[in-house]
């Protein structure tokens, strides 16, 4: 009886760490699932293009345009000065305002990229709107210089999966950036020089981030772009940095050749 007991004591014990053990594992389990992403093949495409994997020490630099056109003039002297070649994201509103620069910018042979034809959020509107968004700007381009545009830009950086899926259904590249200049803040032009030749992210296959409209922008441009060179980097234009077959998306949003 005594032999009994002890077993059953045992058994007990055993049946209740047999308990625990699975209510850890299955809370484990579910920890996993609910807060582990696993990046998968299959899902390469709905990334945007924040960077480039190239052997090439270039750069490519990005202007979003939805404001103002009080400083263009300057901009396209420097840049013409300096032999760079932009890219230039457009919001419809903006080409029917200033339809002569967008002319003025795509004879200087800048890239001319799509950034909404209303400077909206992205991810607020259904996939009908979105289509409307993108559709609406690339008209308006077409309509000033005869071709469509193949880059989009979301406004504000707002997208999710139906946002790139949707622009690429429409024959588009979706670009973001990994250099943030944060010049709309108005730092200050010393401030953004900093900001973008120190970058942690500043690599060859970076694309650039920066604005027309803003006080600091045109100040801090030629200076900018000579220290850019000075440390070995060259520019091109995003059209011409992106690989348009044979690449993957990683999960951080770098273009890679396969």
């Amino acid at each position: 009886m005594k032999f009994l007991k002890e077993w059953s004591s045992k058994i007990l014990v055993f049946l209740i760490l047999c308990g625990c053990l699975w209510g850890i594992f299955q809370n484990a389990g579910d920890l996993l699932r609910e807060n582990v992403y696993v990046w998968k093949e299959d899902q390469d495409r709905r990334l945007p293009i924040y960077c480039v994997d190239t052997k090439k020490k270039v750069l490519a630099l990005t202007f979003d345009v939805a404001w103002g056109n009080e400083d263009m003039e300057e901009v396209l002297r420097i840049l013409k000065q300096e032999k760079v070649e932009a890219t230039f994201f457009f919001s419809g509103e903006w080409m029917e305002n200033y339809p002569a620069d967008v002319k003025k910018i795509a004879k200087a042979g800048h890239d001319i990229g799509n950034h909404g034809d209303h400077h909206k959020y992205m991810t607020k509107l259904s996939k009908e709107e979105q289509i409307e968004e993108i559709r609406g700007a690339n008209d308006k381009a077409k309509a000033l210089l005869g071709t469509s545009m193949e880059l989009f830009r979301p406004p504000y950086g707002d997208y999710d999966s139906q946002v790139v899926e949707t622009a690429e259904s429409m024959g588009c590249y979706v670009i973001q950036w990994s250099v943030d200049s944060l010049d709309w803040m108005e730092p200050g032009a010393d401030a953004v020089i900093e900001k973008v030749c120190g970058h942690k992210d500043l690599k060859s296959g970076a694309i650039l981030l920066m604005h027309t409209g803003t006080q600091c922008t045109k100040k801090a441009l030629k200076p900018m772009i000579q220290k850019l060179k000075r440390q070995g980097y060259g520019f091109v234009p995003v059209s011409e940095l992106i690989y348009r077959e044979n690449y993957r998306m990683d999960p951080s949003g770098m273009q890679i050749k396969n």
